[in-house]
């Protein structure tokens, strides 16, 4: 296993600052046990009333579900640790969990669910609207682009080899349009729009500000879709996270350049102005701005932080279903903030450079990594060559900062 090798690299191995109570998303009370009644309420239950519900020698921590272990293992340094004993049970869980209910998200361009297990975990659903081997026409503007659930999954992988950690775990899976929505959703809009096709196939489209009509319904196998399934995080009453606007932003206008595009020392100016002008969060950025280069994503115009932690914490990668599009072309104006900063963190560099040695190739280890998934093949051959391509283009940007 390339995949295995790679984490045991030294690169792999860099220890995290230690992690005090300060710095950890929950401070969880030790001795509150977590039980689910028959009665269907998810509750808490008291240390006293639950050693009844337990066998004893049974930690607390040992009474939750994995999604819950997943939120209180949340740190100012990583969303889930590098070698994470919970990640295959969470992912699984993701894949194989009864749906109990199905509502849809609200918000967002295009239809997303959130489902829920009968552990109280929750999942955002993102449906499959196109084949694996479908590219973006190249007339189509990057905000106009349909959202990939393999990109989804794919994104996450990416993410975790390039040892960010940044995106929650994500896994595939094959919903019963009938029997895992329409039946149990309790969601009246979204009950108002499923219909049987012309060839007998389940459908429904949802409400939502683009792409939800009749013409964009999604449609079953008669009633088989596939789809992506993310881990939700935790919810924002109980972790307040802040959205923060790109400075690379693009206009989002058919014809209007953003003001990056037309300023070679825009970086100059970012520089000064909080939260940039301190601390990491300008690295992190250009991390980000890797990993979307690399996928192709054009749709990056914010990124979320958990609030708790103030500047001096990672970024949150969410929403990489406008990713793996095209593999034909590469976007270097994704690479603006490297290309005009000429920064980079010294370990990112380093795992790049690893990445685009044979033993490790990068094209390589997202196969390895995405073969175990419900609905591998997840990318076609062709997006993964392209990240190999790319990756030689991110090195190449560097060594012109370097001789510059």
């Amino acid at each position: 296993s390339k995949l295995a090798a790679l984490f045991e690299h030294p690169l792999y191995n860099i220890p995290i600052p230690e992690v005090t109570e300060k710095d950890k998303l929950f401070i969880v009370n030790p001795k509150e046990k977590f039980s689910l009644h028959s009665s269907g309420s998810d509750e808490w239950v008291s240390s006293s009333k639950a050693e009844t519900l337990l066998p004893t020698g049974k930690t607390a921590y040992d009474t939750y579900p994995t999604w819950l272990k997943f939120h209180v293992g949340i740190n100012r340094y990583e969303l889930y640790p590098r070698r994470d004993p919970l990640l295959p049970m969470l992912l699984r869980d993701l894949a194989t969990q009864r749906i109990v209910s199905s509502v849809q998200k609200s918000g967002g361009t295009q239809l997303k669910l959130i489902m829920t297990f009968p552990n109280y975990g929750q999942a955002l659903f993102k449906p499959m609207k196109q084949t694996r081997d479908q590219e973006t026409p190249i007339d189509f503007f990057y905000f106009s682009d349909f959202e990939r659930h393999n990109a989804e999954i794919a994104a996450f992988h990416l993410d975790r080899i390039l040892d960010f950690r940044r995106i929650p775990p994500v896994s595939g899976r094959v919903v019963n349009i009938t029997k895992e929505i329409w039946d149990i959703t309790t969601d009246k809009k979204l009950a108002k729009t499923f219909f049987i096709s012309p060839a007998g196939n389940v459908c429904f489209y949802g409400e939502c500000s683009y792409y939800c009509s009749t013409e964009h319904a999604l449609c079953g196998k008669p009633d088989r879709l596939e789809g992506s399934m993310a881990a939700l995080l935790p919810d924002k009453t109980l972790a307040k996270r802040r959205s923060w606007r790109s400075p690379w932003r693009r206009s989002y206008h058919k014809s209007k350049k953003a003001e990056w595009e037309l300023n070679p020392n825009y970086c100059a100016q970012v520089r000064e102005t909080p939260p940039y002008d301190r601390g990491h969060r300008l690295l992190d950025l250009i991390d980000m701005t890797i990993l979307d280069f690399l996928m192709g994503n054009m749709d990056r115009h914010h990124y979320e932080t958990f609030e708790k932690f103030g500047n001096d914490t990672f970024l949150l990668h969410l929403d990489n279903g406008r990713g793996f599009g095209t593999h034909s072309r590469d976007e270097l104006s994704i690479l603006a903030p490297l290309q005009q900063c000429c920064s980079i963190k010294k370990s990112t560099y380093l795992r790049l450079q690893l990445l685009a040695t044979q033993p490790y190739r990068l094209s390589d280890l997202l196969r390895e990594a995405l073969a175990a998934d419900p609905l591998a093949p997840i990318l076609a051959e062709p997006h993964l060559r392209a990240l190999d391509r790319r990756l030689g283009k991110v090195l190449a940007a560097v060594g012109h900062c370097l001789a510059r």
